[in-house]
């Protein structure tokens, strides 16, 4: 788990630009989603068993929320020297079986990673329609159990973001896998 006095973006910071390749071929910017009212960028691989538990509940909101104003990136930034599972033809491979219908980006250089202040796999963070940052936190309580869930904080911030309401948490701490950093 990383804890919130670890993060190093909090509300209000601006997104770090970004310039990164997808699974789809294409080189992926910050810009490319100017036309989306919110921006969702998730930390992500292929290899964390958060990331596969909460995979299916944040394609569902990716896809829900995509015709209410918001984009949502993925990106992969883990060291694919040691973690083959997280390199670029692996990430083709998985999105096209699970069916990833947003953008799922590789970050080798890590540089994307270290500017939005990455700590695990999944990390959201969601910006606003001026690109500040308005959440960052847990997908929801429960990524073993979705029946068990009792608190969809990133749909809850969502739905607050988009309804103009103050989110009730801006911040939450987030669990999953490090973010696997070459040495």
């Amino acid at each position: 788990m990383a804890e919130i006095s670890q993060f190093r973006l909090h509300p209000g910071a601006p997104a770090p630009p970004f310039s990164l390749p997808g699974v789809d071929g294409k080189v992926h910017s910050l810009h490319d989603f100017d036309g989306s009212r919110f921006l969702l960028v998730v930390f992500w691989c292929n290899h964390c068993p958060y990331v596969q538990a909460w995979e299916g509940r944040m394609l569902a909101l990716a896809r829900e929320y995509a015709a209410k104003g918001v984009a949502t990136v993925l990106i992969n930034a883990n060291d694919e020297g040691a973690y083959p599972d997280d390199r670029m033809e692996r990430m083709v491979a998985r999105a096209a079986e699970k069916g990833y219908l947003v953008p799922y980006l590789r970050d080798g250089p890590q540089e994307v990673a270290h500017a939005y202040g990455a700590l695990v796999t999944p990390h959201p963070m969601l910006f606003g329609p001026d690109r500040r940052l308005i959440y960052q936190g847990r997908i929801d309580d429960n990524h073993e159990n979705p029946s068990a869930v009792r608190h969809h904080d990133l749909q809850s911030a969502l739905d607050d973001a988009i309804a103009g309401r103050p989110l009730a948490k801006a911040e939450l701490p987030v669990l999953g896998c490090s973010v696997k950093w070459r040495n």
